[in-house]
Protein backbone atom coordinates (compact mmCIF):
# COMPACT_ATOMS: atom_id res chain seq x y z
CA UNK A 1 0.00 0.00 0.00
CA UNK A 2 1.55 3.05 -1.22
CA UNK A 3 2.27 5.72 1.89
CA UNK A 4 0.22 8.52 2.93
CA UNK A 5 1.08 12.09 1.33
CA UNK A 6 0.64 13.40 4.55
CA UNK A 7 0.59 12.07 8.41
CA UNK A 8 0.80 13.13 11.06
CA UNK A 9 0.61 11.51 14.87
CA UNK A 10 -0.34 13.51 18.24
CA UNK A 11 1.31 16.44 16.04
CA UNK A 12 1.11 19.33 19.15
CA UNK A 13 2.62 22.75 19.12
CA UNK A 14 2.65 24.98 22.23
CA UNK A 15 3.74 28.89 21.72
CA UNK A 16 4.09 29.43 25.66
CA UNK A 17 0.64 29.01 27.71
CA UNK A 18 -0.79 28.82 23.93
CA UNK A 19 -1.97 25.10 22.53
CA UNK A 20 -2.11 26.05 19.15
CA UNK A 21 -2.21 22.34 18.04
CA UNK A 22 -3.41 19.67 20.44
CA UNK A 23 -2.92 16.00 19.02
CA UNK A 24 -3.41 16.19 15.52
CA UNK A 25 -4.25 12.72 14.07
CA UNK A 26 -4.51 13.11 10.48
CA UNK A 27 -3.68 10.60 6.98
CA UNK A 28 -4.12 12.33 3.68
CA UNK A 29 -3.90 9.36 0.64
CA UNK A 30 -1.61 10.07 -1.67
CA UNK A 31 -3.76 11.61 -5.41
CA UNK A 32 -6.75 13.26 -3.33
CA UNK A 33 -7.37 17.05 -2.97
CA UNK A 34 -8.08 17.36 0.50
CA UNK A 35 -8.94 20.34 1.88
CA UNK A 36 -8.02 22.22 5.50
CA UNK A 37 -10.49 23.94 6.61
CA UNK A 38 -11.66 26.38 10.05
CA UNK A 39 -11.67 29.59 11.23
CA UNK A 40 -8.62 32.02 12.23
CA UNK A 41 -6.97 30.81 15.17
CA UNK A 42 -8.22 27.43 14.77
CA UNK A 43 -4.36 25.64 14.04
CA UNK A 44 -4.54 25.28 10.49
CA UNK A 45 -1.11 27.69 10.00
CA UNK A 46 0.22 26.04 12.22
CA UNK A 47 -0.17 22.51 11.02
CA UNK A 48 1.43 24.12 7.55
CA UNK A 49 4.38 25.14 9.37
CA UNK A 50 5.48 21.82 11.14
CA UNK A 51 4.51 20.04 8.10
CA UNK A 52 7.24 22.67 5.85
CA UNK A 53 9.56 21.88 8.99
CA UNK A 54 9.46 25.54 9.48
CA UNK A 55 8.84 25.03 13.57
CA UNK A 56 9.62 22.23 15.89
CA UNK A 57 6.27 20.32 17.32
CA UNK A 58 5.91 19.83 21.22
CA UNK A 59 4.77 16.63 20.97
CA UNK A 60 4.32 14.05 18.01
CA UNK A 61 5.72 13.46 14.42
CA UNK A 62 4.60 14.52 11.18
CA UNK A 63 5.50 12.47 7.84
CA UNK A 64 5.69 13.84 4.44
CA UNK A 65 5.36 10.51 2.42
CA UNK A 66 7.82 8.00 3.80
CA UNK A 67 9.76 11.17 5.06
CA UNK A 68 9.92 12.74 8.62
CA UNK A 69 8.69 16.03 8.12
CA UNK A 70 11.52 16.82 10.20
CA UNK A 71 13.99 16.04 7.69
CA UNK A 72 13.38 19.66 5.75
CA UNK A 73 15.56 19.31 2.92
CA UNK A 74 14.36 15.66 1.43
CA UNK A 75 10.63 16.32 2.54
CA UNK A 76 10.43 19.71 0.10
CA UNK A 77 11.83 17.46 -2.74
CA UNK A 78 8.28 15.91 -2.82
CA UNK A 79 6.48 18.81 -1.89
CA UNK A 80 5.79 22.34 -3.57
CA UNK A 81 4.49 25.12 -1.30
CA UNK A 82 2.09 28.14 -1.96
CA UNK A 83 2.31 30.55 1.30
CA UNK A 84 -1.18 32.94 1.46
CA UNK A 85 1.33 36.22 1.26
CA UNK A 86 3.19 35.56 -1.82
CA UNK A 87 6.96 37.53 -1.36
CA UNK A 88 9.20 37.95 -4.61
CA UNK A 89 12.61 38.28 -4.96
CA UNK A 90 12.12 42.49 -6.04
CA UNK A 91 14.72 42.65 -9.22
CA UNK A 92 13.77 39.37 -10.93
CA UNK A 93 11.64 38.87 -13.56
CA UNK A 94 8.35 36.81 -13.21
CA UNK A 95 10.41 34.76 -16.16
CA UNK A 96 13.90 34.85 -13.63
CA UNK A 97 11.77 33.74 -11.22
CA UNK A 98 10.06 30.72 -12.74
CA UNK A 99 13.42 29.30 -13.85
CA UNK A 100 14.78 29.98 -10.03
CA UNK A 101 12.10 28.29 -8.50
CA UNK A 102 12.73 25.43 -11.51
CA UNK A 103 16.17 24.35 -10.93
CA UNK A 104 15.52 24.33 -7.02
CA UNK A 105 12.06 22.26 -7.33
CA UNK A 106 11.57 18.91 -7.92
CA UNK A 107 11.93 19.52 -11.53
CA UNK A 108 9.15 21.47 -13.91
CA UNK A 109 6.86 20.19 -16.91
CA UNK A 110 7.78 23.53 -19.31
CA UNK A 111 5.45 23.10 -21.39
CA UNK A 112 2.58 22.97 -19.12
CA UNK A 113 3.74 25.89 -16.84
CA UNK A 114 4.19 27.57 -20.35
CA UNK A 115 0.16 26.68 -20.80
CA UNK A 116 -0.36 28.16 -17.31
CA UNK A 117 1.37 31.41 -17.97
CA UNK A 118 -1.57 32.00 -20.82
CA UNK A 119 -3.91 30.58 -19.54
CA UNK A 120 -3.21 32.96 -15.89
CA UNK A 121 -2.45 35.77 -17.97
CA UNK A 122 0.59 36.45 -16.51
CA UNK A 123 3.42 39.02 -17.84
CA UNK A 124 6.71 37.21 -17.51
CA UNK A 125 8.64 40.21 -18.70
CA UNK A 126 7.96 42.46 -15.30
CA UNK A 127 10.21 42.43 -12.52
CA UNK A 128 8.40 41.05 -9.77
CA UNK A 129 8.41 44.78 -7.46
CA UNK A 130 6.01 46.17 -10.33
CA UNK A 131 3.30 43.31 -9.59
CA UNK A 132 0.21 42.94 -7.92
CA UNK A 133 -0.99 40.59 -4.88
CA UNK A 134 -2.80 39.04 -7.70
CA UNK A 135 0.19 38.89 -9.95
CA UNK A 136 2.45 37.43 -7.25
CA UNK A 137 0.20 35.06 -6.55
CA UNK A 138 0.08 33.91 -10.29
CA UNK A 139 3.95 33.53 -10.08
CA UNK A 140 3.83 31.08 -6.92
CA UNK A 141 0.34 28.84 -8.62
CA UNK A 142 2.68 28.63 -11.86
CA UNK A 143 5.68 27.43 -10.24
CA UNK A 144 3.44 24.65 -7.99
CA UNK A 145 1.27 23.41 -10.48
CA UNK A 146 4.11 22.98 -12.97
CA UNK A 147 6.20 20.46 -10.83
CA UNK A 148 6.66 17.32 -10.62
CA UNK A 149 6.55 17.44 -7.21
CA UNK A 150 3.98 14.52 -5.64
CA UNK A 151 2.68 17.07 -3.09
CA UNK A 152 1.36 20.84 -3.50
CA UNK A 153 0.79 22.48 -0.30
CA UNK A 154 -1.48 25.58 -0.85
CA UNK A 155 -2.55 27.90 2.07
CA UNK A 156 -5.39 30.25 0.54
CA UNK A 157 -3.85 30.45 -2.81
CA UNK A 158 -6.40 32.42 -4.19
CA UNK A 159 -6.19 35.38 -2.76
CA UNK A 160 -6.07 38.44 -4.90
CA UNK A 161 -7.30 36.57 -7.96
CA UNK A 162 -10.58 37.89 -9.60
CA UNK A 163 -13.09 35.15 -10.60
CA UNK A 164 -11.94 34.17 -13.72
CA UNK A 165 -8.42 33.45 -12.38
CA UNK A 166 -10.12 31.04 -9.84
CA UNK A 167 -11.64 29.19 -12.27
CA UNK A 168 -8.24 28.76 -13.91
CA UNK A 169 -7.09 27.66 -10.59
CA UNK A 170 -9.96 24.92 -9.79
CA UNK A 171 -8.58 23.82 -13.38
CA UNK A 172 -5.59 23.47 -12.84
CA UNK A 173 -6.25 21.50 -9.27
CA UNK A 174 -8.00 19.05 -11.36
CA UNK A 175 -5.67 18.78 -13.56
CA UNK A 176 -2.60 17.91 -10.57
CA UNK A 177 -5.74 15.02 -9.22
CA UNK A 178 -5.42 13.56 -12.61
CA UNK A 179 -1.57 13.84 -12.95
CA UNK A 180 -1.74 11.67 -9.56
CA UNK A 181 -0.52 14.54 -7.56
CA UNK A 182 -2.00 15.30 -3.92
CA UNK A 183 -3.32 18.89 -3.55
CA UNK A 184 -3.11 19.67 0.73
CA UNK A 185 -5.59 23.34 0.29
CA UNK A 186 -5.70 25.53 2.98
CA UNK A 187 -8.77 27.69 2.49
CA UNK A 188 -11.48 30.05 3.53
CA UNK A 189 -13.63 30.01 0.41
CA UNK A 190 -15.91 27.17 1.01
CA UNK A 191 -17.15 27.44 -2.61
CA UNK A 192 -13.80 26.63 -3.30
CA UNK A 193 -13.01 23.68 -1.04
CA UNK A 194 -16.32 22.28 -2.87
CA UNK A 195 -15.27 22.78 -5.82
CA UNK A 196 -11.97 21.23 -5.60
CA UNK A 197 -12.14 18.62 -2.63
CA UNK A 198 -12.45 15.21 -2.22
CA UNK A 199 -12.63 15.25 1.48
CA UNK A 200 -12.18 18.17 4.18
CA UNK A 201 -10.66 18.14 7.71
CA UNK A 202 -12.16 20.51 9.91
CA UNK A 203 -9.79 22.22 13.05
CA UNK A 204 -11.37 24.01 16.15
CA UNK A 205 -9.11 25.21 18.34
CA UNK A 206 -6.31 22.95 17.58
CA UNK A 207 -8.50 19.62 17.34
CA UNK A 208 -9.64 17.97 14.59
CA UNK A 209 -13.56 17.93 14.41
CA UNK A 210 -13.70 15.88 12.07
CA UNK A 211 -13.07 14.58 8.47
CA UNK A 212 -15.84 14.44 5.78
CA UNK A 213 -16.33 14.03 2.12
CA UNK A 214 -17.69 17.09 0.07
CA UNK A 215 -21.30 16.05 0.08
CA UNK A 216 -21.64 15.78 3.57
CA UNK A 217 -20.18 18.80 4.07
CA UNK A 218 -22.67 20.54 1.46
CA UNK A 219 -25.16 19.46 3.96
CA UNK A 220 -23.91 22.04 6.58
CA UNK A 221 -25.28 24.63 4.18
CA UNK A 222 -28.08 26.33 5.46
CA UNK A 223 -29.55 29.41 4.14
CA UNK A 224 -31.29 31.84 6.23
CA UNK A 225 -34.79 32.65 5.20
CA UNK A 226 -37.04 35.68 6.12
CA UNK A 227 -40.46 36.83 4.98
CA UNK A 228 -43.29 39.37 5.36
CA UNK A 229 -46.44 38.68 4.38
CA UNK A 230 -50.12 39.82 4.47
CA UNK A 231 -52.32 37.07 4.78
CA UNK A 232 -52.40 33.87 6.63
CA UNK A 233 -49.56 32.86 8.13
CA UNK A 234 -47.47 29.91 6.00
CA UNK A 235 -47.17 26.16 7.09
CA UNK A 236 -43.63 25.88 7.22
CA UNK A 237 -43.82 22.82 9.56
CA UNK A 238 -42.58 19.27 8.37
CA UNK A 239 -41.12 20.23 5.05
CA UNK A 240 -38.12 18.85 4.15
CA UNK A 241 -34.84 21.20 4.46
CA UNK A 242 -36.83 23.70 6.97
CA UNK A 243 -35.78 23.64 10.32
CA UNK A 244 -35.30 26.58 12.78
CA UNK A 245 -39.07 28.17 11.91
CA UNK A 246 -39.90 31.73 14.03
CA UNK A 247 -43.09 33.29 13.33
CA UNK A 248 -44.05 37.08 14.79
CA UNK A 249 -46.78 39.12 13.44
CA UNK A 250 -46.76 39.60 9.87
CA UNK A 251 -43.19 37.58 9.40
CA UNK A 252 -41.24 34.18 9.67
CA UNK A 253 -37.84 33.29 9.82
CA UNK A 254 -36.37 30.19 9.16
CA UNK A 255 -33.15 27.77 7.81
CA UNK A 256 -33.55 26.25 4.13
CA UNK A 257 -31.42 23.15 3.41
CA UNK A 258 -31.86 21.28 0.14
CA UNK A 259 -34.40 21.80 -2.79
CA UNK A 260 -36.03 25.16 -2.06
CA UNK A 261 -39.34 24.33 -3.96
CA UNK A 262 -41.47 23.25 -1.02
CA UNK A 263 -40.38 26.27 0.82
CA UNK A 264 -41.36 28.60 -1.59
CA UNK A 265 -44.82 26.91 -2.39
CA UNK A 266 -46.01 27.22 1.26
CA UNK A 267 -44.71 30.79 0.88
CA UNK A 268 -46.49 31.68 -2.37
CA UNK A 269 -50.12 30.58 -0.45
CA UNK A 270 -49.14 33.12 1.92
CA UNK A 271 -49.48 36.48 0.08
CA UNK A 272 -45.69 37.43 0.73
CA UNK A 273 -45.11 40.57 0.57
CA UNK A 274 -41.25 40.83 1.29
CA UNK A 275 -38.35 37.97 1.05
CA UNK A 276 -34.80 38.24 1.76
CA UNK A 277 -32.32 34.90 1.46
CA UNK A 278 -28.99 35.16 2.86
CA UNK A 279 -25.83 32.72 2.33
CA UNK A 280 -24.26 32.27 6.04
CA UNK A 281 -20.74 32.75 6.31
CA UNK A 282 -18.50 30.32 6.31
CA UNK A 283 -17.59 31.32 9.99
CA UNK A 284 -21.49 31.03 10.78
CA UNK A 285 -21.06 26.98 9.13
CA UNK A 286 -18.44 26.42 11.55
CA UNK A 287 -19.93 27.44 14.37
CA UNK A 288 -23.39 25.83 13.43
CA UNK A 289 -21.46 22.86 12.60
CA UNK A 290 -18.86 22.74 16.24
CA UNK A 291 -22.75 23.08 18.14
CA UNK A 292 -24.16 20.12 16.56
CA UNK A 293 -20.90 18.35 16.86
CA UNK A 294 -20.98 19.09 20.77
CA UNK A 295 -24.52 17.74 20.95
Amino acid sequence: MAAPAIRTHQLTKRYGALLALDGLDLSVPAGEVFGFLGPNGAGKSTTIRLLLGLARPTAGQAWIFDTDAADVATAHRLLAYVPADVALWPQLTGAETLGLLAATGAGVDRAYRDELVDRFDLDLSKPARTYSTGNRQKVALIAAFSTRAPLLVLDEPTSGLDPLMELQFRRAVAAARDNGQTVFLCSHQLAEVEAVCDRVAILRAGRLVDVATVPELRRLHRTEVAAHFAGPAPDLHNLVGVDNVTLASGSVRFTLTGPPAPALAALAAADVTALTVREPSLEEIFLDYYGEATR
